[in-house]
C-alpha cells in the first residue's frame, strides 16, 4: 500500500507573520493564523490569499498545543491508505510535523526554552506511538450500529460535533486549534488511536471486505502502572472498543466488544518489583463510580457479559472478589458476571479449558447477535449486548479471548451471508484462518505497545493456535522490557499523555518528576545486581526470568541505608 497523495487536499502557506490554510476541493474561503497574536480566523474572500508564499500540500491539521514561547501547530504530512469502509478511504498517519508559531525563542528565558524542548518531545512521544488513523469522510469514532441510528438532524452536524469524543484522540488539540469555529474545523482531522486492519478476504469463491477497528478512549488514558482501575467520573483505564466489520454484496455487518480495567479504585505503582503490590483504595466509595461506568456502558452497548480473566487467588484474587461483590451490589439483570482464571485453567499448556469457556458463552454470543444492514441500508438485525473483557492489564489474556469470540461471530456472519456453508468451520479455510489469526495478534501487539510500551504476550497462541518455546522466550523478553519501561520511562510517558489531553498546561509549570535528573548512583545497584546474577536466571531458565526484577527490588530494599532513602528510590 502506498501513500495516497490525492487525499492531500489542504495547502499550507508559510509566511513570516502568518500561516494560511486552503482547501483544494472548491471550498470557499481560507484559514488565516496570526503567528504573533495566535489568532485563527476563517476568511471568506479567497482572492486575499497570498499564493506567492512558500507552500506545500498536507492532509490536514492534527491540532495545536501551547508552549512557553507560544502555540505550536501540528500537521499531518504523510499518511498511508490502508483500505476502504463503506466506500470511504481510511488512512494511517505516518508522519506529522510540529511547527511553532514563534520564529525565535529570544523572548523567553533559557529555562523556559529548555522546558519547551521537553514539551515538544512529550508531544512527539505520543505522536510517534503507533498507530493513529483518520478518514476524510467516514466517521471512525462511531460504530456502524451507532451510525445506522443517527437522526437526519444529527447527520447534518459537522463530523467534530457528532463524533463520539471518547475516541477522538486529538480532541483537546483540536479544541485548542479552532476554538469552536465550524469553518476552521473543516481543515482539521478527527484522529483515533488504536488499531485498524482492512483486508479484501476470500473464503471459497467468495470475496468480502473484512475490517477490525480498535478505538482507545482518551478518558483515564495512560501508561500501564500509572493508569489503573476507575476514576470518579466512571471512566476506566485502557478502555478499548473493538469492532469487526464485514461487507459483502452491498450488505454490512458489525460486531462490537469492549475491554477495560477492573472498575474499582485501585493502583499498582511501580516500585522496581516485577509485579508491584495491588492496592485497593478503601477510602473511596467504589459503588458510585462503578454505577456511573455501567450506566454509560448499558446505554451505549446494552446488556453486558463481564468476562473476568484475572487470577482468582493471590494478589489479583482480592481485587476479583471486590469486583464480584460490586456486581452483586449493583444487582442488575443487565450485568452478567463470569470469571475464568486464565493462568490456572490454561497452565501447562492446557488450552482446551479456554475453548470450553468460550463454548459456555456461545448462547450469550448468539442472543446478543450483531448489526446486519441490507444492501439498501435497511436494518435487518442489531447487536443487543456486548462482552466486556478484562484481565489485570486488559492486554494479553483479554485479546486471546476477544479473538476467539470474534472468530465465532465471524463464522455466524459468513454463514448468514451465504459465504460459508451451514455447519462449516473457518478452520478448514487455511489462508483466511492465517490472516485472521495474524490480524488479531497485530491488534494485541499495537494495543499493548500503546499501553504497556511493548508488544503483547501470548500472541504465538493467537497466531498459531498453540504455545511454542519461541513464543515463551519472546514473552520473557517482552516481560523484561515491560519491567524496564514501566519503572524508568513510563512516568515521562504518563506526563506526556496528561499534557496531550489537557490535564495540565504550561501555566501550571512542568511536573517535578519529569524534570528530575537521575545520576549514575541511582542505576548502579540495579546494574550490579544484574551482572552478578546467576546465568540460569539471566538466560531465563524455566520460569526464573520472572525473578530478575523481583530480586532487584529485594536488593534495593535490603540495601537502603534508611527508610526515607528507600522511599526516594521507589517513588519513580
Amino acid at each position: 500500500m502506498i501513500s495516497d497523495q490525492a487525499l492531500k487536499n489542504v495547502v499550507l502557506y508559510t509566511g513570516n507573520d502568518k500561516f494560511f490554510l486552503e482547501q483544494l476541493d472548491g471550498v470557499e474561503g481560507f484559514v488565516s493564523i496570526d503567528r504573533l497574536l495566535s489568532e485563527v480566523r476563517f476568511e471568506v474572500n479567497r482572492s486575499k490569499l497570498p499564493v506567492n508564499l512558500p507552500r506545500r500540500n498536507i492532509f490536514g491539521v492534527y491540532g495545536m498545543f501551547k508552549t512557553f514561547s507560544g502555540p505550536c501547530l501540528v500537521v499531518v504530512t504523510e499518511a498511508t491508505k490502508i483500505g476502504k469502509i463503506s466506500g470511504q478511504s481510511i488512512l494511517r498517519i505516518d508522519k506529522t510535523e510540529i511547527i511553532p508559531y514563534a520564529r525565535t525563542n529570544y523572548h523567553i528565558s533559557q529555562r523556559q526554552a529548555s522546558d519547551d524542548a521537553t514539551l515538544i518531545s512529550m508531544v512527539k512521544n505520543i505522536l510517534d506511538t503507533p498507530h493513529h488513523y483518520f478518514s476524510l469522510n467516514y466517521d471512525l469514532s462511531h460504530t456502524m450500529q451507532r451510525q445506522a441510528f443517527m437522526s437526519p438532524e444529527f447527520r447534518q452536524l459537522s463530523m467534530f460535533e457528532r463524533a463520539d469524543d471518547r475516541f477522538i484522540w486529538n480532541y483537546q488539540l483540536l479544541e485548542n486549534f479552532f476554538q469552536g469555529d465550524k469553518e476552521v474545523a473543516k481543515y482539521s482531522l478527527l484522529v483515533i488511536h488504536g488499531f485498524i486492519s482492512i483486508k479484501v478476504s476470500s473464503v471459497g469463491r467468495n470475496s468480502f471486505n473484512w475490517a477490525v477497528i480498535s478505538r482507545r478512549s482518551r478518558y483515564h488514558a495512560g501508561a500501564r502502572f500509572y493508569a489503573r482501575g476507575i476514576n470518579s467520573d466512571g471512566h476506566v483505564a485502557n478502555f478499548v472498543e473493538t469492532e469487526q466489520i464485514v461487507e459483502y454484496d452491498g450488505q454490512k455487518t458489525s460486531f462490537v466488544q469492549t475491554r477495560g480495567s477492573i472498575p474499582l479504585f485501585w493502583n499498582q505503582k511501580p516500585n522496581l518489583e516485577y509485579k508491584p503490590s495491588i492496592v485497593i483504595d478503601t477510602f473511596k466509595v467504589h459503588i458510585l463510580a462503578f454505577t456511573k461506568h455501567f450506566e454509560e456502558q448499558i446505554l451505549q452497548y446494552g446488556q453486558q457479559v463481564l468476562l473476568n480473566l484475572a487470577n482468582q487467588k493471590g494478589p489479583e484474587g482480592r481485587l476479583v472478589n471486590y469486583y464480584k461483590t460490586l456486581v452483586q451490589t449493583y444487582n442488575s439483570d443487565m450485568l452478567k458476571y463470569k470469571a475464568f482464571d486464565f493462568h490456572q485453567e490454561c497452565s501447562r499448556v492446557r488450552w482446551d479449558g479456554l475453548s470450553i469457556f468460550i463454548d459456555r458463552n456461545s448462547q450469550d454470543l448468539l442472543s446478543f447477535g450483531y448489526l446486519h444492514l441490507s444492501s439498501q441500508g435497511l436494518v435487518i438485525r442489531i447487536q443487543e449486548g456486548t462482552f466486556r473483557t478484562n484481565c489485570i492489564d486488559c492486554l494479553d489474556r483479554t485479546n486471546v479471548v476477544q479473538s476467539m469470540l470474534a472468530h465465532k461471530n465471524l463464522e455466524a456472519v459468513l454463514e448468514c451471508l451465504g459465504i460459508l456453508s451451514e455447519g462449516s468451520d473457518l478452520v478448514n479455510h487455511k489462508n483466511f484462518e492465517y490472516s485472521f489469526n495474524n490480524v488479531w495478534a497485530d491488534n494485541a501487539d499495537f494495543i499493548s505497545c500503546q499501553y504497556s510500551g511493548t508488544r503483547a504476550l501470548k500472541t504465538d497462541y493467537t497466531r498459531t493456535g498453540k504455545r511454542t518455546i519461541f513464543g515463551s522466550l519472546k514473552d520473557g523478553y517482552n516481560s523484561l522490557l515491560r519491567y524496564y519501561k514501566n519503572n524508568f520511562s513510563d512516568r515521562f510517558r504518563q506526563d506526556a499523555i496528561d499534557f496531550f489531553h489537557g490535564h495540565w498546561t504550561v501555566d501550571d509549570g512542568l511536573p517535578v518528576l519529569i524534570t528530575e535528573k537521575r545520576g549514575w548512583k541511582f542505576y548502579l545497584p540495579i546494574f550490579w545486581r544484574l551482572v552478578t546474577m546467576p546465568p540460569k536466571v539471566i538466560l531465563g531458565y524455566g520460569r526464573e526470568y520472572m525473578n530478575v526484577p523481583r530480586l532487584v527490588g529485594k536488593y534495593l530494599r535490603h540495601n537502603s541505608p534508611s527508610n526515607s532513602k528507600k522511599q526516594l528510590i521507589y517513588q519513580i
